[in-house]
């Protein structure tokens, strides 16, 4: 291993040298040292992750728009009328709280999680390498990295063995950057070939990125289509409700003359219901729902709207190595070339498999089939790398000879035509994994050092495959989801596993794929299987996916995955997979199970599909009460409803009935354009709710005189509304199934109770008079019901989602 003089590294604030061991080897940091500095604060102190704090729950959930518009308006009514007419603001408060308690327990199955899932850093204190959390590390400390290593502080490079670190995620530069001693390494930035130590020189907020990495990071319930549309709805809803609502209290209070406080509970009752204030709070729920769902199958959610963003997926890029196949490897034969020894070769295998500190999966299945030589020294070595697809080293063998080896993919190590190649190919199609073992006859270091190596022997490796692989691409193809398996590995080799799995389609070899993306795009749709992927090659991959109208998820376990990981629009990662990978990804299955990934798609169906049905509930609501204010305004009448007749109609069509369709199972995949497929609903719905309502209640006032004609009116008016409410949730809660019709009977019941129990007439002020107008109120609602069923269909067809 390659390294500087560690007596000479100083510590970068206070010039003290590291201690080193006789041989060279930096020390890092004693226990005293360490404490040292943990008491003057010089602790890598950010936060690896970090839901939102309770405070923050709150003040999201309390401290809305329209909370604070129906806040005002409740505190009016506690002053001016009946209790009854304040039940609203206490809906609010509890709706607020069910939202609070919900998000909290999110927070906590995600705090849990991330704990569970957090990196590990290995640093090196007193000569011992030891595995600590990221906010343990202190200024100065050895940190210890490795392929897939995240570079979780800012420092300078003290070892350095073939060390190469991406810096693409900061940078932009996608090659990776070979570090020697003495140079700088960034947070942010991974280990993708070689080995070395660094110490840290910038620890907690001081380094950038880490800043960049905890607010990227942090728990959120923004920046996706779902809440960016209700966003936008709510902008809308927002202007319609100020002038309607002036309009309205000058009609109530100036032009009627009424007595005070009859004017202002009225005038009340048409502001309350224009704001769809449960909506924002029903997707919160929802949302939060969604990740206490997923936490308790061990799926860390790290940005909120992956959930969402899974559910919009039609094509799944797979890795196959640690996706479709279990990380480990079994050696079943090595196949010697040329009249190579067989005894010789596996101390060759050996000795190369001792060479390389941190093997991948197929060196450690050669490192378990065959032990180390220990009269033969390694004195270079070369790590692997995704990009070259071979490592080696140069030995001292135990007679003074000295050779240098090569091992890596056949296809990449010999020429075309070579006869190892044919029986290469025989291998692979029997979904074997084959390894060529070369000696060279250049130097290590050598650009061309692949030329003229004599091919020694074949090592041929059994994969593992995933029990559950199988069934979870079944359920893909059942849901219309391609899947695409990208793997640096030999096409026909990734291809015999994938059929073995189920998977059929063309088998590409990615070193033919256009470089041109359209074209890219063409011949990744018409593929299945790719296999000579390189680590760029995966990202423009995704690219010419997104560039074709796909969304796109990627999922790896790898270093040459992390770039692809990062520019898909779903990055999943395997719990045991690199640091790096972890890190950009946006949900980590912690079990490693690629079978959890049915339930995340689902989950964020379910979010979707049921936030968009019971939107429409809302805006329905929400459209009918702009209209009536402005009917009444021209009309120049009483508005027809108190606040308690509109929290009644609203608990029984709206609020509990979304509760519970909106938490309902749903395997619809999520389609774009929320706001435009909830309007085309809304506004016919809730324009035919109002001007039925409206009518039903002029023709009321005809019909009723005298002493409490008022109330007989606004009864009539009530009775229409909640039917024509009651068709709506009707026609949302379809296709229908034993619950979804309880649930609707059983709001009708409820309602039919307030009408027959004395006291409840009494306390919703509802009591129909006579029998014609309660029938006329009826035939209106049955016609706005056939208007509506009508309307509708009339709108799938001329506007499709």
């Amino acid at each position: 291993m390659t390294h500087i003089d560690a007596g000479a590294e100083l510590d970068p604030v206070h010039p003290v040298p590291l201690p080193a061991s006789p041989s060279g080897r930096a020390q890092g940091l004693s226990a005293a040292e360490v404490a040292r500095r943990v008491a003057r604060g010089e602790v890598n102190d950010v936060p690896v992750r970090s839901s939102r704090s309770v405070r923050e729950i709150v003040r999201a959930n309390v401290f809305t728009r329209f909370n604070a518009i129906i806040g005002v308006l409740w505190l009016i009514m506690l002053f001016v009328a009946p209790f009854q007419d304040s039940l609203f603001g206490y809906v609010i408060l509890a709706n607020t709280g069910i939202g609070i308690i919900q998000e909290w327990r999110a927070k906590k199955t995600l705090d849990s999680l991330a704990v569970i899932g957090e990196a590990k850093p290995t640093v090196r204190r007193d000569g011992v390498g030891a595995e600590v959390s990221t906010s343990q590390i202190v200024l100065g400390d050895l940190i210890e990295i490795g392929p897939g290593d995240k570079i979780v502080v800012d420092g300078a490079c003290v070892e350095a063995d073939g060390l190469e670190i991406d810096e693409s995620l900061l940078t932009g530069e996608a090659d990776p950057v070979v570090k020697q001693p003495g140079d700088e390494v960034m947070s942010g930035s991974f280990v993708v070939a070689g080995g070395g130590a660094f110490t840290a020189t910038k620890v907690g907020r001081e380094a950038y990125a880490a800043q960049l990495a905890e607010e990227a990071s942090r728990f959120t319930l923004v920046q996706s289509e779902l809440r960016t549309g209700i966003s936008t709805i709510l902008k809308y809803v927002t202007w319609m409700m100020i002038p309607s609502a002036i309009g309205l209290v000058i009609t109530q209070l100036v032009v009627k003359q009424n007595d005070f406080k009859g004017s202002v509970a009225r005038t009340v009752g048409g502001i309350v219901p224009m704001v769809p204030e449960g909506l924002v709070l029903l997707t919160s729920v929802a949302f939060a729902i969604g990740v206490i769902r997923l936490g308790r199958q061990q799926c860390l959610v790290q940005e909120l709207p992956a959930i969402e963003g899974l559910a919009r997926v039609d094509t799944v890029c797979l890795d196959k190595t640690g996706t479709l196949t279990e990380g480990g490897m079994d050696v079943t034969e090595v196949r010697p070339l040329g009249g190579s020894d067989e005894s010789y070769v596996r101390k060759v295998l050996g000795s190369l498999g001792e060479s390389d500190p941190r093997p991948n999966a197929s060196l450690k299945a050669i490192i378990d089939a065959y032990p180390d030589s220990e009269d033969w020294r390694c004195t270079e070595s070369l790590p692997f790398s995704s990009a070259r697809k071979y490592s080696g080293a140069t030995f001292s063998e135990g007679n003074g000879e000295a050779s240098t080896w090569l091992l890596g993919a056949p296809d990449v190590l010999l020429s075309d035509g070579d006869p190892a190649l044919a029986e290469t190919e025989r291998l692979n199609e029997a979904g074997m994994r084959v390894l060529l073992l070369t000696r060279a006859t250049k130097e290590l270091d050598d650009p061309a050092v692949t030329e003229g190596a004599k091919p020694t022997a074949l090592i041929v490796l059994e994969q593992r495959l995933r029990p559950d692989a199988a069934d979870t691409l079944r359920y893909f193809a059942e849901q219309d989801v391609q899947a695409k398996v990208i793997s640096g590995d030999n096409a026909v080799s990734v291809g015999a596993v994938a059929g073995k799995l189920g998977l059929s389609g063309a088998v590409v070899d990615a070193r033919q794929l256009p470089t041109e993306q359209a074209e890219m795009a063409r011949s990744l749709d018409e593929g299945t299987v790719f296999g000579r992927v390189t680590p760029q090659q995966k990202r423009d991959m995704v690219g010419a996916l997104q560039s074709n109208g796909h969304t796109v998820a990627m999922t790896g376990d790898g270093v040459n995955d992390v770039l692809a990981l990062k520019d898909a629009d779903i990055g999943v990662s395997m719990g045991s997979g690199s640091e790096a990978t972890r890190a950009v990804a946006q949900i980590v299955l912690l079990n490693n199970s690629f079978a959890t990934l049915p339930s995340v798609v689902a989950e964020g169906r379910r979010v979707i599909g049921n936030i968009t049905r019971v939107a429409t509930l809302f805006l329905v609501k929400t459209v009918y009460s702009v209209l009536l204010a402005i009917l009444v305004v021209c009309w120049q009448v009483e508005y027809p409803f108190l606040p308690r007749h509109l929290t009644l109609l609203s608990t029984l069509t709206i609020g509990v009935p979304a509760f519970f369709l909106a938490l309902a199972p749903n395997k619809e995949r999520a389609r774009p354009n929320f706001v435009r497929r909830v309007m085309r609903y809304s506004i016919p719905g809730g324009v035919i709710a109002a001007v039925a309502t409206f009518v039903s209640y002029l023709i009321a006032r005809h019909h009723y005189t005298g002493t409490g004609a008022l109330a007989a009116e606004t009864s009539a008016a009530t009775l229409t509304l909640f039917l024509i409410s009651m068709w709506v949730l009707a026609i949302v809660a379809r296709p229908y199934t034993w619950w979804r019709i309880t649930l609707v009977a059983t709001m009708g019941g409820a309602f039919l109770l307030v009408l027959v129990v004395p006291w409840l007439q009494n306390f919703f002020a509802l009591k129909l008079v006579g029998v014609t107008m309660p029938w006329i109120a009826v035939g209106i609602a049955a016609v706005a019901a056939v208007a509506l069923e009508l309307t509708w269909r009339w709108v799938d067809r001329r506007f499709p989602a």
